[in-house]
């Protein structure tokens, strides 16, 4: 549990007021960077590939998925209930974009994501959250 909790801790350092740019500094590279922390092998389209929910979702298409719970699956991560989910899990919840929105929980009914009134990545309240992975160290 300690590790989830860092790596947690650590995406929230180095993500938290950071604003929002697709491609560059949005919720997939933040959990990207989070799953790497737990140990994960993950594959991006390059930094600036990309520069709007359309296009990350054509970028998602070309790599063979139709969303983003479909490239997670495919990485191997259990779903679980998201009443199950601990510090360091990934959720995924309802978005303004086609995308969704990902975010690692803290801990507390606390995550780490992106909102639109936030200037940057920011702590949230969990309120519903439609689908959760397990992220156990590797």
């Amino acid at each position: 549990m300690l590790r989830r909790v860092q790596a947690a801790q650590a995406t929230l350092d180095e993500f938290k007021d950071l604003p929002f740019k697709f491609g560059e500094r949005d919720c997939v590279r933040m959990t990207a960077a989070h799953l790497r922390r737990m140990g994960y092998k993950v594959k991006l389209p390059p930094k600036g590939s990309y520069g709007s929910a359309k296009s990350a979702l054509r970028q998602l298409k070309a790599r063979g998925f139709g969303t983003l719970a479909e490239a997670l699956d495919a990485m191997g991560l259990a779903r679980i209930a998201p009443a199950e989910a601990l510090a360091g899990d990934v959720v995924i919840g309802a978005g303004d974009d086609p995308l969704g929105a990902l975010g690692v929980l803290l801990g507390n009914g606390r995550l780490i994501g992106y909102h639109e009134v936030a200037a940057g990545a920011c702590i949230m309240q969990v309120r519903k959250m439609d689908i959760a992975w397990r992220v156990s160290p590797r």
